[in-house]
């Protein structure tokens, strides 16, 4: 298969984001099943949330569409548009793939969480035990949370801006986990074993903050960002500056591939 071209055999992945200059991982998408075989591309498409429903409804009717990808801000308020939820996306309450069937049907799928554990783990990294601050309770945030819970972390610890989402969170781990302890925090990360950035803070032309007090890190942690652009960002210089262990964004990212890939049908 010649894989610089594009033709109307080709099968299409959207992926849905707003802004979009930030999405790189269509590259790492479209390469990951083309090697499998498949006449395939991923094509980022800039998507506002008043025309997220309109989008959605038009995919419905896409025939060479396998579905679509969804990054921020859509992977909460794209759960009523869709026709069906995995049992995982249901109980993360968030989205980030959907797959698109021959009648049009459309299932939501959240492998954000799952993709992570596993980057994780290719890393070489444990997480059962873990005191790990989680940063964000979005729709990533979510996702990651849950999948921490599964992994065995010792205690989980959800840091947001809306406090009112991260008691949510809680709340939900809590009832889905009762062995994990979970409770809310702040960005003060000293005495964790690990810091997830699940947050877009730190994102290529964004100039909005720090997820944590960076002063707080220290040198026996471990410290995870979900942002992919740019690959190491001023979080990430930070931590690999007072010694810690680093786990990026594309590592997540490429957790992600094997799964995606068997949910839209394309193995």
């Amino acid at each position: 298969m010649d894989t610089r071209r594009i033709t109307g055999q080709t099968k299409i992945m959207l992926l849905m984001a707003d802004p979009v200059s930030h999405v790189v991982g269509t590259e790492a998408i479209t390469a990951f099943i083309r090697a499998s075989g498949h006449d395939f591309i991923c094509v980022p498409v800039h998507v506002g949330a008043q025309h997220l429903a309109a989008a959605i409804d038009a995919l419905r009717g896409f025939r060479n569409c396998v579905g679509s990808g969804v990054t921020i801000p859509h992977k909460i308020p794209v759960l009523p548009l869709l026709d069906e939820l995995t049992a995982r996306a249901r109980t993360i309450g968030s989205v980030n793939y959907i797959r698109r069937d021959p009648d049009g049907k459309l299932t939501g799928d959240n492998v954000d969480g799952s993709g992570f554990v596993r980057g994780a783990a290719e890393a070489g990294i444990e997480l059962g035990g873990l005191r790990v601050l989680l940063l964000g309770a979005g729709g990533a945030g979510r996702s990651v949370a849950f999948a921490l819970a599964e992994a065995g972390v010792a205690e989980l610890v959800i840091s947001n801006r809306n406090q009112g989402k991260a008691l949510a969170l809680v709340s939900s781990v809590s009832a889905a986990y009762p062995g994990v302890r979970v409770r809310i925090g702040d960005t003060d990360a000293s005495g964790f074993d690990m810091v997830v950035n699940a947050t877009s803070l730190g994102m290529a032309g964004k100039d909005d903050g720090d997820p944590v007090d960076l002063a707080t890190l220290s040198s026996d942690m471990i410290v995870a960002d979900i942002v992919m652009r740019p690959e190491k960002t001023r979080l990430l210089q930070a931590a690999e500056d007072k010694g810690c262990r680093l786990l990026f964004g594309r590592q997540m990212m490429d957790g992600q591939l094997a799964l995606a890939q068997a949910f839209l049908g394309l193995t």
